[in-house]
């Protein structure tokens, strides 16, 4: 480095155009550089070690956040709201449909909705324009998931006004369609469908596993393969289950729960196929063969 250094001192002075000021600022400036080479090492090696630390601390805050999630994730599937009374719905008329409309319902707090019957329900089925209450919405999908609130019997109240009012109408509803916006999860519409003493709804009940740790072919190294999360049922309003109990802690390696196996109310009659599995405890080949001989036995 420094025999560099020499030689760089000397080409700048074979320079003719140089006068003896900038070969001093020069000569001054290579001196300082030369002072300073003792420290390089030690000032990189500074730098590296808080490069490798930030990296460090960045990579295991992104590591946490993924955990939380994966965490919420995994809680989802086996985490079922507790039955709680039928929810009054707050909601007022709404007079015409359009984007626009829409739009300015969303602004003042409220989600467009409507209200049909099941029965030609494609064809119209009795429609009526309705708006509610945006916060009521979003706190009860926060508590108990969208699978959950398109389960569920709610008391619909509609009100003369905004603020108060009388109330013109009360009826029974069920949730069938919920519409997110794709990248906020802004609620932007909700579809009701009425809910009378004689009608018969179809629902799709959500499943909830549990038994998991306690689960023998699990413990012995097998995994559960889930493969609903949801059956469709035709009910009666007043026997529609908020959710279905997947008893795993009896279950071996290879065998399954069929829909004909899950407990439900005689009155609620399944709209799929009763031997179709809804999930089933994989594993090698070994643990399924040992599983088989012991049974045999």
């Amino acid at each position: 480095m420094r025999s560099f250094a020499g030689f760089a001192v000397a080409k700048f002075c074979t320079k003719k155009r140089r006068g003896k000021s900038d070969l001093s600022s020069t000569a001054s400036r290579i001196t300082s550089f030369l002072g300073d080479l003792p420290h390089m090492p030690l000032l990189l090696l500074h730098s590296h070690q808080h490069q490798a630390s930030s990296t460090h601390r960045r990579c295991y805050s992104q590591a946490a956040v993924l955990k939380e999630d994966t965490a919420e994730a995994e809680a989802a599937p086996n985490a079922s709201p507790s039955p709680s009374p039928r929810e009054v719905l707050w909601a007022i008329p709404r007079v015409d449909s359009g984007s626009i409309i829409s739009g300015k319902e969303r602004k003042a707090g409220r989600v467009p909705s409507v209200v049909f019957e099941q029965e030609n329900g494609h064809l119209g089925g009795n429609k009526q324009l309705i708006s509610v209450n945006t916060k009521q919405i979003s706190r009860i999908l926060k508590q108990i998931g969208v699978s959950f609130f398109h389960s569920r019997l709610y008391d619909l109240e509609i009100h003369s006004q905004a603020e108060g009012g009388e109330v013109l109408s009360k009826e029974v509803v069920l949730p069938r369609l919920l519409h997110l916006h794709a990248g906020t999860d802004e609620i932007l519409n909700v579809t009701f469908i009425r809910a009378p003493p004689h009608a018969r709804l179809r629902v799709n009940v959500p499943l909830v596993y549990l038994g998991e740790d306690a689960c023998p072919g699990i413990r012995k190294g097998g995994w559960l393969n889930t493969i609903r999360r949801t059956v469709k049922y035709l009910c009666p309003p007043e026997f529609v289950p908020p959710f279905l109990e997947v008893d795993l802690s009896n279950l071996q390696v290879g065998q399954k729960v069929l829909i004909k196996d899950l407990a439900v109310n005689p009155a609620c009659r399944p709209l799929m196929d009763a031997t179709w599995p809804v999930c089933k405890i994989m594993g090698s080949r070994s643990l399924e063969d040992d599983t088989a001989t012991k049974s045999a036995k």
